[in-house]
């Protein structure tokens, strides 16, 4: 197996044992981000920087001195997470220049544990969008056709770890910013219960919703990312799906599909009671509008208020944030939330004490009166889309908002702060991957990644992308 096939699981056992070189794995990263420079993962990476960093982790491995849990891991971090080593533009103009002082929490934690920060990656702008076409530092490519989106916001991140670039990456997630892309590259992503891993250090949207979330080709990756963290590991992992219960919601989460996303999905479900689990029809009630009714409101009134609140350590304005976007979807948006703010203070607080709490019961009741340990659904209704349709897509004949046609199926779970893991479950017949998703009640991540790995290895994992090499 080459270098660039290791999975980071891989990759850490290797260089842990001295079997191999943090500074040849990190070689062979590099090359391959020169290579597929094509896709417009990166916006920023320091060569230089990284071998020093690696001759340095070697040093100490060969010194005897104990080597942490993620040993020589390079980490593709999204470019509105805070990198002390890096400018974090959060993929705007205004901030091309913007370097912290430190590195959010999440990620020095990973650093902590002798982790590397391989490079900044592209994503929407702000990540306000889910294209992750942007106006200011152009598109990010799908590797497996790179006519088409990546997905958003965090794009490059998804990218990258699909192309080889990276094995493990880091993103934020407010609507399915690290599902969806993940889901349109091939790979798995995860949005953790809100909280579990925080979003202190990213560029805010919206506090109420904003997590730092991760990708990997593979869900054990990601496993091995969250028990670092947490230091957690379930005493009884596992091994089959016998008595799993997973909610099937038909009425909101598989309306209006592609057909290949259709299919797909049939067949997961097969593959997933070849398992042994159950699945279980069953609706969330009145869904569309409990989401409705918070998701946009809460957003936009938050968006401001927050983002004013980041600006103050950047010594910027607001106008000047504005002057320096470049994608027509983000700047209008800021524009018009900044002038006209959407909702009053008194609207918006309803809305957290009494409308959110009703869409977090449903979730509630929903898994408990089924006695769901999980539920299921495509992670988007349709694979990715050519780059330059970010007003609407066509689907089954339809033709509907393209934001709304990606984030329809994660944004829901989202809202009510819950966790949710995309892993690919085929290709189309034009060769484009799709995604599953499995959501959880709060507090179920270990139990929702489990699930997600047994049926990633049961389905099979995808081929390599031809411009991942």
């Amino acid at each position: 197996m080459g270098l660039l096939e290791l999975t980071a699981a891989e990759a850490v056992n290797l260089m842990r044992l001295g079997d191999l070189k943090v500074a040849d794995y990190v070689g062979a990263l590099i090359g391959q981000i020169k290579a597929q420079n094509h896709l417009n993962a990166f916006i920023s990476y320091d060569e230089n920087l990284l071998r020093r960093q690696a001759d340095e982790l070697d040093r100490k491995r060969s010194s005897g001195e104990k080597c942490g849990a993620l040993f020589g891991l390079p980490i593709a971090v999204k470019d509105n997470i805070e990198t002390s080593d890096y400018i974090t533009t959060g993929g705007t103009g205004a901030l091309k220049s913007y370097r912290p002082h430190r590195n959010a929490p999440f990620l020095q934690s990973l650093l902590d544990q002798d982790a590397l920060v391989l490079g900044k990656t592209n994503l929407h702008e702000l990540a306000f969008g889910i294209t992750s076409n942007n106006g200011v530092f152009g598109p990010v490519h799908n590797p497996y056709n790179i006519d088409m989106i990546a997905g958003g916001s965090s794009g490059g991140s998804a990218a990258a770890v699909a192309a080889r670039m990276a094995s493990f990456a880091i993103g934020t997630d407010t609507g399915g910013s690290c599902r969806i892309p993940a889901a349109l590259c091939g790979i798995a992503g995860f949005r953790p219960t809100m909280k579990r891993y925080g979003a202190e250090g990213a560029i805010p949207i919206t506090h109420t919703r904003d997590t730092l979330g991760t990708m990997a080709r593979t869900v054990e990756d990601i496993q091995l990312i969250d028990q670092a963290i947490t230091k957690t590991n379930d005493p009884k992992p596992l091994t089959n799906l016998k008595d799993i219960r997973l909610g099937v919601s038909k009425e909101y989460f598989f309306g209006n599909l592609d057909k290949d996303i259709e299919k797909a999905t049939e067949n997961a479900l097969i593959v997933l009671r070849g398992l042994g689990a159950e699945i279980v029809e069953a609706n969330i009630e009145n869904l569309s509008a409990l989401n409705e009714a918070v998701s946009f409101p809460i957003c936009l009134y938050e968006a401001t208020q927050d983002m004013e609140k980041y600006l103050i350590r950047t010594g910027l304005s607001f106008d000047q944030l504005i002057e320096g976007m470049g994608s027509p979807d983000v700047k209008g948006l800021y524009q018009e939330i900044y002038s006209n703010p959407s909702i009053s203070a008194e609207h918006y607080q309803n809305l957290i004490k009494t409308d959110r709490p009703k869409l977090q019961r449903a979730y509630r009741d929903y898994f408990q009166n089924n006695g769901l340990d999980a539920m299921v659904f495509p992670t988007t209704r349709l694979s990715a889309c050519p780059i330059g349709q970010d007003e609407t897509v066509v689907i089954n004949g339809i033709e509907i908002p393209t934001f709304d046609a990606y984030v329809h199926n994660t944004d829901p779970s989202s809202n009510a702060g819950l966790p949710g893991t995309s892993v690919p479950m085929g290709m189309t017949a034009n060769c484009l991957p799709m995604g599953l998703e499995f959501d959880g009640p709060e507090g179920s991540d270990d139990r929702i990644l489990q699930i997600a790995s047994l049926f990633q290895k049961a389905i099979g994992y995808l081929p390599t992308p031809k411009s991942g090499g």
